[in-house]
């Protein structure tokens, strides 16, 4: 079986990813198993997307009971689930209002959408407010929007032109954004209040109020973007939380439907009406079926104090983190991020590190400016976060030196 999967995905599958290195077949919380049943500790949970881990009982039960019930009616009539996760956000977001799509990708091409419709507002004509500000070492997605809000050459090359419009700066340094927000031109910035791709880089409290307070004074929409850092990854439920700001729409996918796939945004007033009929579409966007699944992420968060349990155990975690950096210096140059998204950043190319942990039994994820993303699911244990540790200390130990 196992070399028919692989045979099979070699030869009838895009070659737009990697040769995967095995084949997963069945996972269990913080543990997944390959064809051969070897067990793995897997802190790339999907890429930040498994938040209860594996087949969470409360997580299972729901989806399955929404299965037999109600799978897709399309937008054209109203669904509960949808209506009751839109009321959930509500309570996490504030006042405003959600749309609902499949994916992270979906969801930045709706802020970008967004955008677009509140230049058009401010302006008084189409096309005369249209310019967005992203950060250096963003990453938005790979449809032509976010490739455009995307500035990284490995991202962008073979698809130009692209659309116009973007300028980039670097995080944390509000005087660049301040000299490239225009009053008349930038319709909106939009920026991850951490790094995922790009490394694993935190924007700063006092950025991100400053950023607000540009936004404000020059009528710029604020567009953050939480899709791998939000839905309690960081400990905070958003990741902006701890700065205090309040953005003008907030996009979020991966966590939220704990596996299964969903993408979001929420808009804030004034910018809620925004969206009229026509304006935007998709047709499984607010599907039951992953409403229900993003319900059982949000009822098992709050159950079991998820946040809590990031904030307290996550502390110990980074501290050992950076004990088995130090036993390495020449090898770790920095471990940064919060909550349950850390970036090892390493002096050497991190693909082959991610190999070895992988052998040694720990799924992680490569990023940018070498770093490895150590991504455990909420419901990971302290035991477990020790033992991803204590594996990744070994894997360096026997790292050989330059």
């Amino acid at each position: 079986m196992a070399d028919d999967t692989a045979d099979l995905h070699a030869r009838h599958l895009a070659g737009n990813y990697a040769a995967p290195a095995l084949t997963l077949a069945r996972g269990e919380g913080s543990r997944v198993w390959d064809d051969a049943g070897r067990a793995y500790l897997d802190f790339s949970t999907g890429i930040a997307v498994n938040a209860l881990g594996h087949c969470h009982p409360t997580w299972v039960a729901r989806v399955r009971e929404q299965a037999g019930r109600l799978v897709h009616v399309s937008n054209l009539y109203r669904n509960e689930p949808a209506a009751r996760l839109a009321a959930a956000l509500a309570r996490r977001c504030g006042p405003g209002r959600a749309l609902f799509c499949n994916s992270g990708a979906e969801a930045n091409e709706a802020l970008l959408k967004l955008a677009r419709l509140h230049g058009r507002r401010k302006s008084g004509q189409e096309g005369a407010c249209v310019g967005v500000v992203v950060a250096e070492r963003a990453f938005h997605g790979r449809t032509f929007g976010g490739m455009s809000a995307t500035p990284q050459e490995k991202i962008q090359a073979g698809f130009r032109p692209l659309l116009a419009g973007f300028a980039a700066a670097p995080l944390n340094d509000l005087a660049a954004w301040d000299r490239l927000i225009d009053a008349r031109s930038t319709a909106a910035v939009l920026l991850e209040t951490i790094q995922g791709e790009g490394g694993v880089f935190p924007a700063d409290p006092a950025f991100l109020r400053g950023l607000e307070r540009i936004c404000r004074e020059r009528n710029v929409l604020l567009l953050i973007d939480e899709i791998q850092c939000g839905v309690g990854r960081s400990g905070a439920f958003f990741a902006f939380e701890r700065s205090g700001i309040r953005p003008d729409a907030i996009a979020m996918a991966k966590g939220l439907g704990g596996g299964f796939p969903i993408g979001a945004i929420w808009i804030a007033p004034p910018h809620d009406d925004l969206f009229q009929p026509g304006s935007h579409g998709t047709t499984f966007g607010g599907n039951p079926l992953a409403c229900a699944a993003a319900l059982a992420v949000l009822e098992v968060i709050e159950a079991e104090d998820l946040l809590d349990r990031v904030t307290g155990q996550s502390a110990v975690w980074h501290d050992r983190l950076r004990q088995v950096a130090a036993s390495r210096p020449d090898l770790v140059r920095e471990v940064r991020g919060a909550g349950y998204m850390v970036g090892v950043a390493l002096a050497v190319e991190p693909r082959p590190v991610v190999a070895a942990l992988r052998e040694a039994g720990l799924l992680a994820v490569p990023a940018g400016d070498n770093a490895v993303r150590l991504l455990p699911p909420l419901t990971a244990s302290a035991a477990e976060l020790a033992e991803a540790a204590d594996i990744l200390g070994r894997v360096l130990a026997d790292w050989p030196r330059a």
